[in-house]
């Protein structure tokens, strides 16, 4: 392909969403292609990778599709930013997976162009902001109830076990240490004979040190 100067680099993108679309003797993938190439041209784009997903249907998201995985990492390791489609519903059929994918191809900084209707993408239609609103809404929706449920998970173990998250306390980490602490407090020994009986038999803080007083009250005290 002869390399045109200031021609901005694009890639094509083609959809066909049936098996029965898909051959050498189908027409659909040679149609998409003509189109491309003929905006392309007048428009001054530079075509320099083609890339084709075969029996996918409009609505699957962009990110389940083969052929548009591949190109978006065709997009990550040459620089090219632009995309150009046959029309909005070659990209997707559904307007929701359209307005969605085209969200995430503009956080990357890619530019999306239907040849049918260059501007479909850009212009914020009534429609477009109320999809894009109820998407949100949605989105923060799942958010909301996934936090809920969280909640209600920890509460239920707390109710149950008295205890849900945080640092275990020396009773679950130290069984052993807090039974012959509290034996030892019962014979009113101090604490600080406590840790140092504790230590000469072998229990002590993670770092093998010997356990403070404060720590032994808290054990005592459970």
């Amino acid at each position: 392909m002869t390399k045109h100067r200031n021609r901005v680099e694009a890639v094509a993108y083609i959809r066909t969403s049936s098996a029965t679309n898909v051959g050498g003797d189908k027409d659909s993938d040679k149609r998409q292609r003509a189109a491309i190439a003929g905006f392309a041209k007048a428009a001054g784009y530079e075509l320099v990778g083609e890339f084709y997903d075969a029996a996918v249907r409009g609505t699957d998201l962009i990110s389940e599709r083969p052929g548009f995985k591949a190109m978006l990492d065709r997009i990550a390791g040459n620089g090219v930013r632009t995309i150009v489609v046959e029309s909005p519903d070659r990209f997707a059929r559904d307007l929701a997976v359209q307005l969605a994918g085209h969200d995430f191809l503009k956080k990357l900084g890619v530019v999306l162009i239907p040849a049918s209707a260059p501007d479909f993408f850009t212009e914020d239609t009534p429609t477009a902001v109320l999809v894009r609103q109820v998407l949100g809404a949605i989105a923060q929706f799942e958010k909301t109830s996934l936090v809920a449920k969280l909640k209600a998970a920890r509460d239920r173990k707390k109710a149950a076990t008295g205890k849900c998250g945080g640092r275990r306390s020396y009773a679950e980490a130290r069984p052993e240490a807090v039974k012959l602490a509290r034996e030892l407090s019962a014979g009113r020994m101090s604490y600080r004979k406590i840790s140092a009986e504790l230590t000469a038999q072998g229990h002590t803080t993670a770092k093998g040190k010997p356990y403070a007083a404060s720590a032994i009250q808290a054990m005592v005290a459970g």
